[in-house]
């Protein structure tokens, strides 16, 4: 019954587009770079915040974009959506997705490729709720002009199949109302939301919204990694002034800020990038750096705090009839603090060439929760081996065919309310750091996880979602076939009681990839996003939140981007305007 637990998310392999590639002048590989140059903003990490944050401030300015990962448009794996899980399975040290595993035990992923995280996620788009807007200080109608920027590149209103129809009415049949019909908007009740898919399966990535940059005003520079930004002094305030990064061969480059007061480097290096090169850079936690060797410019022990990752648990059901293949497009915002989506595949059983010591065999690739993506069936982390995961892809595919018909609904929890840690686990920007996320260690986030599965039971139970569940296949059963395969790596002692919802969320919690903190406004960066205590330094990514945005975060985290580049680019044009009136 463990078999039964096959990612859904990766379903789409009936889906199978070449990416057409796209030759920007202005990208380049870094060992091309000059070994010094000079810019107006240096900014570290060309992902989902720093594309549109660079391509803005491009329009009048010369920008520095500085990624550690190459292109996407040189891998075909990244735009096709058949190869979703080929990405995340990929371990290599030139993968666009990097592996980690928090303290926690739960394997999850940090993007390296230009574009961020939206070259590697299950593709939902959905802005944040005004209250969210509000909270942060943000200026609602500069928000919607962000969004709209964002959204006319990226996003796509997608077909519902008969499975995510179903689904949605039985959504409604339940009690997650109103109806709000197809919209990007964060609003109570259930809703079809944007895909950064279009109907050809191709994914369009922040690295898209690079078109909007002026060609003459920016240079990106691919595999650059970012040893650690250079710092002077006005006064006894440190002023950030460069940086120092590697290319591929290993040769040393530093870029320099121009001459002027208003010039920045900005961070947008994500959540554990960004507190990690503040970290290696001097700011943060003074005993922690020095027990490193590092030179303190700023002790600020916010750096590295509030580290959080909405937990995700699923159910996986069976289906009498066939489904289609589909990736999360219906979402319920429940009034108890929970997110139900749903993501369904018709054929999972796609092989693909492996190789074992008997030769050439044929083996199952399941998306993100197959053994290759190192989602291994209740083994601890220290027994991942490669051994482990050979052994798990030869169970696997033993599984018959017929039996991995249907679908999972997913409950992601909101906020989180419970919060966790990063730090340095050596000098190496390239590896990663130290993080702990502390799942469900707040107690309401276990009361939203079990009411977000007694939610999901309600769906299944609903005569709306009836030619999609088996009407004898009781839901104890559903969580015993999910829960003797849990997702994540932290040891199940004896078992897991379908009747204790509060342990099946622990057993089988998993990432959604939504994790954020590090930097956070208030503790490193102030509204402005400015790092405290520093001029001339920036932190602009979903490491400053203090709680995810909306149901999916991507969305955001683009329109971020862009609205800072907007409120930077204005703020600056009116000192300038002022001094030369002067």
């Amino acid at each position: 019954m463990a078999f039964f637990i096959i990612t859904i998310l990766l379903g789409l392999l009936s889906v199978s587009q070449p990416a057409r590639g796209v030759n920007y002048t202005f990208m380049r590989e870094a060992m091309h770079a000059p070994p010094v140059t000079y810019y107006d903003y240096i900014v570290i990490g060309g992902g989902t915040a720093g594309c549109p944050l660079a391509a803005t401030l491009s329009r009048r300015y010369r920008v520095l974009l500085l990624e550690r990962g190459g292109s996407p448009y040189d891998d075909d794996r990244v735009l096709n959506m058949a190869h979703f899980s080929d990405v995340l399975s990929d371990t290599s040290a030139s993968s666009p997705s990097q592996r980690f595993v928090s303290e926690d035990g739960v394997i999850n992923s940090r993007p390296r490729v230009l574009g961020g995280g939206s070259c590697l996620n299950a593709g939902f788009f959905t802005r944040a709720g005004v209250g969210y807007t509000r909270a942060v200080g943000w200026d609602a109608s500069e928000v919607l002009s962000a969004y709209k920027w964002v959204e006319d590149v990226v996003a796509f209103q997608p077909e519902l199949g008969p499975w995510q129809a179903a689904m949605r009415r039985g959504l409604l049949e339940t009690g997650v109302v109103p109806d709000n019909g197809f919209t990007y908007d964060h609003i109570p009740g259930t809703k079809v939301g944007g895909s950064i898919f279009d109907p050809d399966g191709r994914r369009h990535t922040a690295a898209d919204l690079l078109q909007y940059a002026r060609p003459e005003g920016i240079d990106v520079l691919l595999r650059a990694r970012v040893a650690r930004i250079l710092f002077s002094y006005k006064g006894t305030k440190p002023v950030a002034r460069g940086v120092v990064y590697r290319d591929s061969l290993g040769m040393v480059h530093v870029a320099y800020l121009n001459q002027g007061d208003a010039n920045e480097i900005i961070l947008s290096a994500g959540a554990l990038g960004s507190p990690q090169l503040l970290m290696l850079s001097g700011v943060g936690p003074s005993d922690h750096l020095r027990s490193f060797g590092l030179d303190v410019v700023v002790d600020n022990p916010g750096v590295g705090q509030g580290m959080s990752d909405n937990p995700m648990n699923a159910i996986y059901v069976p289906s009498p009839s066939p489904v289609e293949v589909s990736l999360i497009q219906v979402v319920g915002i429940t009034r108890f603090g929970s997110y139900i989506e749903g993501a369904s595949g018709s054929d999972w059983t796609t092989r693909t060439a492996a190789s074992s010591g008997d030769g050439a065999r044929q083996a199952r690739v399941f998306g993100m929760f197959s053994p290759q993506t190192g989602q291994l069936p209740t083994v601890p982390p220290k027994q991942r081996t490669p051994e482990a995961i050979a052994r798990a892809v030869d169970a696997m595919s033993q599984v018959p065919d017929a039996a991995l018909r249907g679908g999972f609904i997913l409950e992601k929890v909101l906020g989180p309310q419970s919060t966790g840690s990063l730090a340095l686990r050596n000098l190496d920007p390239d590896d990663n750091p130290i993080v702990q996320f502390n799942y469900f260690a707040h107690p309401d986030d276990l009361r939203r996880c079990v009411a977000g599965i007694e939610a999901i039971e309600r769906v299944i139970r609903s005569r709306s979602f009836s030619r999609f569940a088996y009407p004898n296949f009781a839901f104890p059963a559903m969580l015993n076939v999910t829960a003797e395969f849990p997702a994540n790596l932290m040891r199940v002692r004896g078992g897991s009681d379908p009747a204790a919802l509060e342990r099946f969320c622990r057993d089988t919690v998993m990432t959604i990839w939504h994790y954020h903190g590090g930097c956070q406004v208030g503790r490193v960066v102030d509204r402005d996003y400015r790092v405290l205590g520093i001029d001339a330094l920036r932190v602009i990514d979903g490491s400053t939140f203090n709680a995810s945005p909306g149901t999916n975060p991507q969305a955001t985290v683009m329109m971020l981007g862009r609205y800072m580049g907007v409120k930077i680019e204005k703020e600056r044009t009116l000192i300038e305007g002022g001094a030369r009136k002067l």
